[in-house]
């Protein structure tokens, strides 16, 4: 958990929602200086906050309506801090909420230094990064619609398809292994979304593939020399992280990525594990799908993951090679180089 600590002169704490904010604004002594509701709006804000620009602060609360408050703030040269949302939770929680009272809670924070940090992400790559997230939305849709018909099927004990029905090449005759009108109009609907889905996905991912070379291609091409990360692996990858230099350590980087287990601990007893929803879980599903794909032709990489199973249980060991494959993008970052297996297995 990081804090912000430095001191300023005003300190401007807000609960913000789509169509309305609740702006506190407090002096280095703690006194009130503007305590309102307004209209969630560019010029309604800097109107408000005009008087105390000298010096000023700005926090909010890490939800879905941060991004164009911080845009603001940055082209106006205001400092601009944003909030764990979980973090804030666990630190500001009370009897009485509303939002003049939460307004006055993350300015006290922000004030005392101990307002709990999230990233600010850039909005040079902020879009792609929505839109690859969209993306991964849109091919659980799709998966959906696989399984689906798969269930169906299965309702009604018809032979096992000899042939994957993610290509479109195998979709053919799928619709008549069915005798019931209906049933064949609910699979004809699942087909045909399965169609616009593939279209759809094959022209988003070749959009982002060209947007992602004007950002950072040199890392993109050595995130791939990990055997398991493929295109979008990595790509998910270089969005989420952004920044290597976030990460002091590997270890902080698999504790964004949601691979590490957080003890819970008082006078020396143990009362398990907590913060498993505190990171990135786009990182999780990445990190995870890459110790999966690890495997996949690999004899080498095989035969550690056995060494594992022995050693953790099979559960436990993919998450282990996850947690190793976080550490090893952490140096191939961090160092500008290439994966290297051998040195990868022996340590």
């Amino acid at each position: 958990m990081r804090f912000y600590t430095k001191q300023h002169k005003h300190h401007c704490g807000i609960d913000l929602h789509a169509r309305s904010m609740y702006l506190c604004i407090l002096d280095q002594s703690g006194e009130i200086l503007l305590h309102r509701n307004m209209r969630a709006n560019p010029d309604a804000f800097l109107k408000a906050v005009a008087p105390y620009r000298q010096d000023l602060v700005v926090s909010v609360e890490c939800m879905f309506t941060w991004y164009w408050l911080a845009d603001l703030c940055r082209s106006e040269q205001i400092t601009f801090v944003l909030g764990h949302a979980l973090y804030m939770k666990a630190i500001h929680g009370g009897k009485a909420k509303n939002d003049r009272i939460d307004a006055l809670k993350i300015a006290t924070l922000l004030r005392g230094g101990m307002l709990p940090q999230a990233y600010v992400y850039p909005p040079e790559m902020r879009a792609t990064r929505d839109l690859l997230r969209r993306r991964l939305h849109f091919r659980r849709k799709r998966s959906e619609l696989l399984a689906h018909i798969q269930n169906t099927n299965s309702q009604y004990n018809l032979p096992e398809f000899e042939k994957q029905l993610t290509y479109a090449s195998n979709r053919s005759g799928v619709v008549e292994r069915f005798a019931d009108p209906s049933v064949q109009k609910t699979i004809g609907v699942d087909l045909g979304l399965l169609a616009y889905y593939d279209q759809m996905l094959r022209d988003l991912e070749y959009f982002i593939l060209r947007t992602a070379k004007d950002h950072d291609h040199n890392t993109l091409y050595r995130l791939r020399t990990v055997p398991g990360i493929g295109k979008i692996l990595s790509l998910v990858m270089l969005y989420e992280i952004h920044d290597i230099n976030r990460f002091a350590r590997p270890q902080e980087l698999a504790s964004y990525a949601r691979l590490v287990k957080c003890a819970r601990e008082s006078a020396g007893k143990i009362s398990g594990t907590g913060g498993r929803k505190i990171g990135n879980v786009h990182l999780k599903w990445a990190f995870s799908e890459a110790a999966v794909g690890f495997l996949r032709k690999n004899p080498n990489g095989k035969r550690y993951y056995a060494k594992l199973e022995r050693k953790h249980g099979k559960g436990k060991a993919l998450t282990v090679l996850a947690h190793k494959l976080a550490r090893a993008v952490y140096y191939i970052w961090k160092k500008d180089t290439v994966f290297d297996q051998e040195k990868f297995l022996a340590t």
